[in-house]
């Protein structure tokens, strides 16, 4: 009975879980501003390359 009683009362395996639901939600976080980033930069680069190889198209 009191095997029960610290199994019920131990709580590491509940803070590995709210570990991982943090670990979870920060990289969520991660790749919605990557991708967001990523479009932008990829337009970004792609004006350069433009200009680099047709600098009259530039303004």
């Amino acid at each position: 009975m009191s095997f029960l009683r610290a199994f019920l009362k131990d709580e590491q395996g509940a803070t590995a879980i709210e570990y991982g639901l943090i670990a979870a939600l920060i990289s969520v976080a991660i790749i919605a501003v990557l991708s967001t980033l990523g479009t932008s930069l990829t337009e970004t680069f792609q004006q350069i390359a433009d200009c680099l190889s047709d600098p009259a198209s530039c303004s």
